[in-house]
């Protein structure tokens, strides 16, 4: 059986979420045939550009139009319009990609950007491949791209995102309620001393994460200094350079620096809070690791739909001044019953059988 996992490397929790479910068939499913594919290097180069750089753009220089093009496109009103334009679009400026799915006709096609999936239904509406489609939604809010008609499942991150699709009129029998899939690392249960001394980290420390993505936004220097004599803190500058710079120079005492980092896991595993931005693959990886968010510089749309649907089940809580941020992770640090109750939610919360529970409805 051919099994197609694509996505849109625009923004990287698309790539991590299909990269999970690739690795997870490769080791579980001998009996398929897998290709993992990005979109974006089928589009033509202008698409590619807006893709990767304009999305960039939007999300960190101008938040306020993304606030208003995700509002906009998802009124009723305006929703037909742009969705035809999109289609037009979509479908011009990634023919390739098109061609594509019609020479090899995939038995399943499993997707986790809604670009994918949409011009993989338009192929299915017309008769031009016979694939089933697996759209796998990676945040716990739908926007109304991702539906797209002859969809044969929708696998979603919680009961909340089901409702969400129910009210768009998507058919209760094509939704999977599986969670957003994760790399199993996150699931691993390890020793937490072993683990931080391995780190050269004091494993008797209340430990704090900051960790906020590729471009290490938000305040995360004034909250390493004002937390210094509080608790551990590990930051996680990734390709912000100029923060891991300036960091490395005060060296605080408390405060261990990271440049780009692939044991996340590892770092997840062996703190108490996590201060980070609400991406859905994020947000699946902190719930199976049983780590508390506080949730700051949210992009408008879909991470701040991600906050309200985690306050559903009473997982996380956004914050944006550092004193507040401070007096909260105090109060977790001085109240273990608190942080056990709020841990309790976030282990209810998490679903870290995702890629298992998607693997089953490849048949």
């Amino acid at each position: 059986m051919k099994v197609l996992i694509t996505y849109a490397s625009a923004g990287a929790g698309h790539q991590k979420v299909a990269e999970a479910i690739f690795d997870y068939l490769q080791a579980n499913r001998k009996d398929l045939k897998l290709e993992l594919v990005d979109i974006l290097p089928y589009a033509n180069p202008f698409f590619r550009f807006l893709y990767h750089r304009g999305y960039l753009l939007l999300v960190n220089q101008a938040t306020w139009l993304w606030r208003f093009l995700f509002w906009f496109t998802g009124l009723k009103p305006a929703r037909g319009i742009c969705r035809k334009i999109s289609i037009i679009t979509n479908y011009l400026s990634c023919l390739d990609f098109i061609r594509f799915l019609k020479n090899e006709n995939f038995d399943f096609i499993i997707s986790t950007h809604f670009l994918n999936s949409e011009l993989a239904c338009r192929l299915k509406i017309k008769n031009k491949i016979n694939s089933k489609l697996v759209t796998v939604i990676t945040d716990f809010g739908v926007h109304p791209f991702w539906v797209s008609e002859s969809t044969d499942i929708y696998a979603v991150a919680s009961e909340f995102t089901r409702a969400e699709l129910l009210k768009a009129d998507v058919k209760e029998e094509t939704i999977k309620v599986t969670g957003i899939p994760a790399n199993p690392k996150f699931n691993s249960e390890r020793n937490r001393q072993g683990l931080a001394r391995k780190l050269g980290l004091d494993p008797e420390k209340f430990t704090v994460l900051l960790i906020t993505g590729s471009f290490g936004l938000g305040p995360l220097e004034k909250i390493a200094e004002n937390l210094n004599d509080k608790a551990q803190v590990l930051v996680v500058c990734a390709k912000n350079y100029s923060l891991y710079s300036r960091l490395e120079k005060k060296n605080l005492d408390n405060v261990k620096v990271y440049g780009f980092v692939n044991n996340t896991h590892e770092l997840m595993a062996v703190s108490d809070v996590i201060v980070t931005k609400p991406g859905g693959s994020s947000i699946a990886e902190l719930l199976n690791c049983g780590l508390f968010p506080i949730f700051i510089s949210s992009i408008p749309g879909q991470e701040e739909n991600n906050v309200k649907a985690l306050s559903a089940y009473g997982v996380g809580i956004k914050l944006e001044k550092v004193k507040d941020i401070r007096d909260f992770i105090i109060s977790l640090k001085e109240n273990p019953q608190k942080a056990k109750n709020l841990k309790q939610n976030i282990l209810a919360a998490a679903r870290p059988f995702a890629c298992q529970e998607l693997a089953g409805a490849i048949r």
